[in-house]
């Protein structure tokens, strides 16, 4: 069997993910190309396809959504992606048993529910007008006045298939966003069957060459290894002697292959996609960007690597761009990186009147 190095695999992936370099593609196109993008806060994907995608301007993910074409909503390991509507009618009965298995977290706070008359009367409810889900909770509250709100909030934003109403704010979706029945919201019904073996194809596309542990960890679906089984794969071994699955004829490039520095928004799926992440961030550095408090922090990568955090801020019309290495920087990486920052900033900014991109503790 053949064996990738770690900075093999760590190429193959970064070209699936327009990471190698910037891809002349569609927003759709894009989106469906990563198989979602996660998105707790409504920037992150549109930071994650600047980075992505070439001449990519934010008006073009707004007219997307406003389009019905992609939507945000629950979906994998329960977190809220930006999906195309296509991929969300195709896979949300896929990972419908992650959602359901979410309800245990609720532990005694659950005491009392009865997710089947809560999904009943959350459809009932938000079949009429889209609602927040503090209003959701209000409105259910009533009904079920023994249940704990938050678990009555948390039952419908799992079980219910939603997705989250645009707005003409920026970034689409206000902090405070509403919910409509992702149906009648596309205009088609779901998929009615699970297709989870496409779904194993689709993230090997996106995120290979990788294990059944890590589609895992992607998707919140347990038990995959039959699934890889099942498919036609190419095999390989990592530096470890592990077993690594591909599709067949998926890019591979040649490990030497040179790759631009990167920034990525908070939470970007490339860092959350595998068992083991090593082919994105060294272990040593992992504590500095997934907090305590389960936030995935903004970086920036050097040579395809996570190589140190980012943070942007606008003051009195200066929008600066903060970079905190993990080690030191080299002269010809710190100019590009201060050159990609800047492009990055005026993406964020685009009404400020200067940019700078400065180095925590310089």
């Amino acid at each position: 069997m053949v064996v990738m190095s770690g900075r093999a695999v760590s190429r193959a992936t970064l070209a699936r993910q327009m990471l190698v370099e910037r891809a002349d593609v569609s927003v759709g196109d894009a989106v469906g190309r990563l198989v979602g993008m996660q998105g707790q806060e409504p920037k992150h994907p549109y930071v994650g396809l600047w980075s992505r995608v070439g001449g990519f301007e934010e008006g073009q993910l707004d007219a997307a959504v406003q389009r019905r074409e992609v939507v945000r909503a629950t979906m994998f390991r329960g977190t809220l992606h930006l999906v195309t509507a296509a991929d969300y009618l195709r896979f949300r009965s896929t990972v419908a048993p992650v959602l359901e298995a979410g309800l245990r977290v609720l532990g005694d706070r659950g005491e009392g529910l009865e997710p089947d008359k809560v999904v009943a009367t959350a459809r009932k409810l938000l079949a009429k007008e889209p609602l927040t889900f503090t209003e959701v909770r209000d409105a259910l509250q009533q009904k079920f006045p023994a249940v704990n709100e938050r678990a009555l909030g948390f039952c419908t934003r799992m079980l219910v298939p939603l997705v989250m109403y645009p707005t003409d704010a920026r970034w689409s979706w206000p902090a405070n966003a509403r919910f409509t029945p992702a149906e009648d919201w596309i205009g088609a019904k779901l998929h009615p069957k699970a297709e989870a073996q496409e779904l194993v194809t689709r993230y090997l596309q996106a995120f290979g060459p990788a294990t059944p542990a890590d589609f895992q960890t992607w998707s919140g679906l347990q038990k995959a290894k039959p699934l890889f089984d099942a498919l036609d794969l190419e095999t390989f071994t990592d530096e470890a002697g592990k077993t690594l699955y591909d599709v067949p004829d998926a890019p591979r490039p040649d490990p030497d292959t040179k790759v631009p520095v990167r920034f990525l928004p908070e939470f970007d799926n490339l860092l959350l996609a595998h068992a083991k992440r090593e082919r994105i961030i060294a272990d040593e550095h992992r504590p500095a960007v997934f907090t305590k408090n389960l936030r995935v922090k903004s970086t920036y990568t050097v040579d395809g690597l996570v190589a140190g955090l980012w943070n942007a801020e606008k003051k009195r019309g200066v929008a600066t761009l903060t970079l905190t290495p993990f080690g030191r920087t080299l002269k010809k990486t710190l100019t590009e990186l201060e050159r990609e920052g800047t492009a990055l900033l005026r993406f964020l900014e685009p009404d400020a009147k200067t940019y700078e991109v400065v180095t925590a503790g310089e």
